[in-house]
């Protein structure tokens, strides 16, 4: 009797075992020293865990040229947020291939010894944004929530779910917590013809806007700062470029060889970003070096 008894506790302990196995853990806290910047990732099991980033771009702040403004905006915002300063959370919006995410990463590289910290967060996790604040709030470094090309659908659960960490939540402000999100929305949601017809007149002029145009803006204005991107011109396009290909290694007679391959490699592409001209300067470069 006693080992039908034992071997029944045994079971029920086994059968304990492999329900908590599949059952949502609480998110735990990494060692916080492997890295300076952690990606937030899903298991097939729906456990969240925060992996680090074991090589992060060594994108400078001195690399990007052409979007001085914004870089002015983005790095003071950093700078207060590291000393311990008022800080705004920050929407980057505009063209691609501009610099928003490289601008992100430079400020990352050039705080990282005071302190700062990266975690990135797809959209499809940003439900789970309660729990990551919940980890970092107690540590000393400061922590920037990182959402790359942000842009929702209609009902999507992240949308609520970043409203309500951004202002909104009965909880206050994580004061070592800021996120700082890129999208090519300025609103972040999608926008109709059709809602332009919700804005209503006063009889002095004044324009109103919609329920459902005020909904769309209740999200990107909880944004503290927004900077916004603008495509480069042809000459900004081709200073971009000689910035990289200086970088990479070339000469200024290599740099001046250079200007028409690269006018002719973005109209290829049909676009004069910080992006394509990086590309450009990787494939001039390559293929000189196969030439020597």
């Amino acid at each position: 009797m006693n080992e039908k008894f034992e071997h029944l506790i045994e079971r029920a302990e086994q059968l304990i075992a492999r329900i908590e196995s599949v059952l949502p853990q609480p998110l735990g806290a990494p060692d916080w020293s492997q890295a300076v910047a952690w990606r937030y990732r899903k298991r097939a099991s729906g456990h969240g865990v925060l992996e680090p980033v074991r090589h992060v771009g060594a994108m400078q702040l001195a690399d990007l040229k052409e979007i001085d403004a914004q870089k002015d905006k983005i790095e003071r915002n950093t700078r207060q947020f590291v000393e311990g300063r008022p800080a705004n959370n920050v929407l980057l919006t505009g063209a691609r291939g501009t610099g928003k995410s490289s601008l992100i990463k430079a400020c990352l590289n050039a705080y990282a010894p005071q302190g700062l910290r990266l975690i990135e967060v797809d959209k499809a996790d940003l439900t789970d944004l309660p729990d990551i604040v919940d980890v970092v709030a107690s540590r000393p470094e400061k922590f920037i929530v990182y959402c790359d090309d942000l842009s929702f659908e209609e009902g999507e659960p992240g949308y609520k779910a970043l409203k309500s960490i951004l202002d909104g939540s009965v909880a206050a402000s994580t004061p070592n917590v800021l996120v700082y999100a890129t999208s090519n929305r300025r609103h972040l949601l999608p926008e109709y013809m059709k809602e332009n017809l919700t804005y209503t007149h006063t009889a002095d002029g004044e324009v109103h806007p919609g329920e459902v145009v005020e909904e769309k803006i209740s999200l990107s204005e909880r944004f503290g700062l927004w900077v916004s991107f603008y495509p480069f011109s042809q000459d900004e396009y081709l200073a971009i470029v000689a910035q990289w290909l200086g970088a990479l290694g070339a000469n200024a007679a290599q740099i001046e060889a250079a200007r028409p391959a690269a006018l002719v490699w973005a109209l290829e592409r049909g676009s004069r970003s910080g992006r394509v001209a990086y590309q450009f300067a990787r494939d001039f470069m390559g293929r000189a070096a196969g030439e020597v």
